[in-house]
């Protein structure tokens, strides 16, 4: 994997957009202050791709790739892996709720000579053909592309700090876990562990086999010969049954015909017993015929009577028609009383007119000396009035002084008053005023006496016209009313002919009620005619059922007007038709006795069929039930037969399985026992070591200018100093630069065996050192920095380092330098 641009926005502490190109970038560093970001394009570089960075604490803590304060963060890697061009990117946003999501994750495959200029003006869309788009499809996309899990890609590419040199100076346990992890060596142990895992799988499988095998040991060669014999001998009863059940169905079938002849016959003799055991009803049908008579008489009884009751109530009525008008009657006695109380009521009139009269007299006599007072002191009021005003033209000037006013002119000599003079006391003029007031009060009070005496003379005027008009009334009614009773025949002969008509009409009102009585009786007397004609009509009813019964059997005709008579000619023929058919009843007994022995012998036999076979016969002796349990039996013998075969097949399949399963159990067991021994742990890790150290040999052989070669014994790490008489010493006893050289070529040597032990095909094509170079003198970091140019001629991949060391800087062509403001990080390229 070989970066070639990366596109950061509101990424940790670059803010703002940045863009880092690394193309043609063979041999570059990231320099700048401590805290300015180096590290963190590196944090950006494994986040793009692999959505994690190693300085968080935890892989899900994607929370830390925002910005403070900032809602989004996008970082695109544009990459280069075996010949392809990649663009992986990221982006992370934060919700309302403070929620911090991946909202998009994709890979695309950049079209071959596509030109990254095209990148900065940030409009491009989609760059290339989509590999993914998903969190966990660009996981699988980017290993897929790179060839490195993420932890191999962090050790193998970029190397976080603090981490270079762990590997050469672990204590050698220590060493042989790292080895254990990084190179996947914990795999055996999951191989052991599966491997025991199926091991007790077939076991328990063959252990399984083995108990149904011994469930299965009844289907053998002896079990299969009997059961086929029992198929044949159930055959062979089933046979012997169908040829035996003809037999039993003839008798049966006899025994069935007289069987249902004589359930017919009895059937007869049971409708005509019936009608000879019949008296109760041929007696009730006498009583029946006698009570329909004595309704009959009744009912006409019961006609005359309302007939005579109704004559003698119309011609009640005519003579009430006839007689005079009650009504009318009664008016003329209320007209007689009427004058009566009005001729009382005429002298109590005349007394309350009289009363009225001298009343409204008194009032207007009254109203009369109340307006002379009146007038009396309206006149005083007038002449109080002229003395005021002669008083008043007595002392014009007093008059004036009250309407002068402070400022305006005066009314007589138009000059301004600038004071107001003191109003002389005037004794004539306020005697003049006092009489004036005094003679108004006294008006006032004479017209309150006028209105007051007015008012009850219209008062009693009213009432007095009031009292006259029910006078006139009264007086008119009663000149009506004897007028009218002039013309009548008198009081008493009203009376009279009242008190006859009333006669009149009492009895008609008894005819009236004896004419409801005769129908009552007339209708009850109905009701019960009808019930004894229906009661009639039931027992006839009851006949023509008995003999609609007997009507197959030929009864004798009907006299449809005797009832009784009727009874009796049927019971005689029934009587007669017994005693026939009780002989033809004893014939039919005996043949139906005869065809069920016949019937009872076919059916034993059939049962010592089913003994001979040692079978249960069917309990009931229906033949089809016998066909049908031989067939059963057949087809029980067949299935018996069947599941032994099938048992046996099964049997000789388990055993098959069992075999196969003990092979696999035993293989299992075996790679298990294998690998859990700690010698092929080991082993493995000595080989690992072995190969490790050689190649890391080489590459420090290299690094060095052929001074060291590198070797370990029991764990330990040992330099060979070839320009000291080849002499071996410990690695800690290298200088710091020499340390970076060995660090190094472990480090390029490791790598180069993960990306063996990767899933995919691994592209190193990169190795980016992230490591503080702060601590080493001017002469190990001469070494190094001329060992990292020696790493990078060699051309085989990108070299690139992140120092704060300015002398290390100034050595590498490229430079990538890291400022930091107050906002945001910043990256800008130096040099070739």
């Amino acid at each position: 994997m070989r970066p070639l641009r990366l596109d950061l926005a509101g990424f940790t502490v670059f803010r703002d957009p940045t863009v880092v190109d690394f193309t043609d970038a063979d041999f570059f560093a990231l320099v700048g202050p401590t805290g300015s970001g180096k590290s963190t394009v590196l944090d950006a570089i494994c986040f793009a791709l692999y959505g994690t960075v190693p300085r968080w604490a935890n892989r899900n803590s994607i929370a830390n790739a925002l910005a403070p304060s900032a809602a989004e963060a996008r970082v695109r890697l544009v990459f280069e892996s075996a010949g392809a061009r990649y663009a992986a990117t990221r982006v992370v946003r934060r919700d309302g709720k403070g929620r911090v999501g991946t909202t998009h994750a994709g890979l695309e495959l950049l079209p071959k000579g596509f030109d990254l200029s095209t990148l900065d003006d940030g409009s491009a869309g989609e760059l290339g053909e989509p590999l993914a788009g998903t969190p966990g499809e660009l996981d699988a996309a980017v290993l897929a592309a790179v060839g490195l899990p993420y932890e191999q890609f962090t050790t193998c590419v970029v190397l976080p700090q603090g981490a270079f040199a762990e590997f050469l100076h672990a204590k050698p346990a220590g060493r042989q876990q790292i080895l254990v992890n990084l190179l996947g060596l914990s795999v055996y142990e999951k191989v052991r562990e599966q491997a025991g895992t199926l091991a007790g799988r077939y076991e328990s499988q063959v252990a399984a086999g083995e108990r149904l095998l011994a469930e299965l040991a009844d289907a053998t060669d002896e079990a299969l010969a009997a059961g086929a014999d029992a198929v044949a001998a159930m055959r062979r009863l089933a046979s012997d049954v169908e040829m035996s059940v003809p037999d039993v169905l003839d008798a049966l079938r006899e025994a069935e015909l007289a069987q249902a002849a004589l359930a017919d016959l009895d059937g007869e003799l049971a409708l005509l017993h019936r009608v000879t055991r019949g008296g109760a009803a041929r007696a009730a049908a006498q009583q029946i015929a006698t009570a329909v008579l004595a309704a009959q008489d009744a009912s006409a009884a019961a006609a005359g009577a309302v007939t005579a009751a109704e004559e003698r109530e119309e011609k009640l009525r005519g003579e009430l028609a006839a007689g005079g008008d009650a009504t009318a009657l009664h008016r003329l006695l209320d007209e007689y009383g009427e004058l009566d109380r009005l001729t009382a009521q005429a002298g109590e009139f005349v007394s309350n007119v009289g009363a009225a009269e001298a009343g409204h007299e008194a009032a207007i006599r009254a109203l009369d000396a109340a307006s002379e007072v009146a007038a009396r002191a309206a006149a005083a009021v007038a002449e109080a009035e002229r003395g005021v005003e002669e008083a008043r033209t007595a002392d014009r000037a007093a008059t004036l002084r009250p309407h002068l006013r402070r400022g305006e002119p005066c009314p007589v000599c138009e000059q301004t008053v600038m004071v107001l003079p003191t109003t002389p006391h005037s004794p004539a003029l306020a005697a003049a005023t006092g009489r004036l007031e005094t003679a108004r009060k006294a008006v006032e009070a004479a017209t309150r006496v006028v209105t007051e005496r007015d008012r009850a003379a219209r008062h009693l005027d009213r009432a007095l016209a009031a009292v006259r008009a029910q006078r006139d009334q009264l007086t008119v009614r009663a000149m009506q009313l004897s007028a009218h009773l002039e013309r009548t025949a008198g009081r008493d002969a009203v009376r009279a002919e009242l008190e006859e008509v009333a006669a009149l009409q009492r009895a008609l009102d008894d005819a009236a009620q004896a004419v409801r009585a005769t129908r009552e009786n007339q209708r009850r007397v109905a009701t019960a005619s009808a019930r004894a004609q229906e009661r009639e009509r039931a027992a006839w009813r009851e006949f023509d059922g008995v003999r609609d019964a007997l009507g197959p059997l030929g009864p004798p005709p009907v006299d449809r007007d005797d009832l009784a008579a009727a009874w009796r000619a049927l019971a005689g023929w029934a009587a007669s038709e017994v005693d026939i058919r009780g002989t033809h009843r004893s014939d039919l007994a005996s043949t139906l006795e005869t065809a069920r022995e016949a019937s009872g012998a076919a059916t034993q036999r059939l049962r010592h069929l089913f003994a001979d076979a040692r079978l249960d016969a069917p309990r009931t002796g229906d033949p089809v039930g016998f066909t049908r349990a031989a067939a059963v039996a057949v087809e029980r013998a067949q299935a018996a037969h069947a599941r032994l075969l099938e048992r046996r097949e099964q049997a000789d399949r388990l055993r098959g399985r069992r075999d196969e399963d003990e092979r696999e159990a035993q293989v299992a067991r075996a790679l298990a026992g294998h690998l859990r021994a700690n010698n092929f742990e080991r082993w493995l890790l000595e080989e690992a070591l072995d190969l490790l150290v050689d190649g890391a040999s080489r590459i420090l052989r290299e690094l060095s200018a052929g001074q060291y070669d590198l070797v370990h014994d029991k764990g330990e790490f040992f330099v060979v100093d070839h320009h000291d008489a080849a002499l071996r010493r410990g690695v800690r006893t290298l200088s710091g630069g020499e340390t970076f050289q060995a660090s190094l070529a472990l480090a390029l040597a490791l790598s180069e065996q993960l990306a063996g032990l990767s899933t995919g095909v691994a592209s190193l094509e990169s190795i980016v050192l992230d490591e503080g170079f702060g601590t080493l003198d001017a002469a190990s970091l001469d070494v190094v920095a001329a060992t990292l140019e020696s790493l990078a001629a060699r051309g085989d991949r990108m070299v690139g380092v992140v120092t704060h060391v300015g002398a290390l800087a100034e050595r590498i062509p490229v430079r990538f330098e890291v400022r930091k403001d107050a906002r945001s990080a910043h990256v800008e390229r130096v040099g070739l």
